[in-house]
């Protein structure tokens, strides 16, 4: 998803809050993720913005504003998924 809506203004970061570096490393190599991956090795976001299941997505429009959370996996990649995240782009 991040390399389809990455020029229409889309950006997408992940935060791992578990694993170490090394791990998140390999990770990272084993499944050529191209986005951008932030740790938090001491849980300060995890705090911050409250999360209580992983994965949570947090939908921010180009305003700041917060217009979505969405808790556990989701299917992004599905034509609703698809269909969703181009009409926020849109906006």
């Amino acid at each position: 998803m991040h390399q389809e809506f990455k020029d229409r203004g889309l950006a997408l970061y992940a935060i791992n809050i578990e694993e170490s570096r090394p791990t998140v490393a390999g990770f990272v190599r084993k499944h050529t993720m191209s986005l951008p991956i932030l740790l938090d090795p001491e849980g300060e976001v995890s705090r911050a913005y409250q999360i209580t299941a992983t994965p949570t997505a947090f939908l921010i429009g180009r305003d700041g504003k917060l217009v979505a959370k969405a808790l556990g996996t989701k299917t992004w990649t599905s034509k609703e998924g698809r269909e969703l995240l181009t009409r926020l782009v849109a906006k």
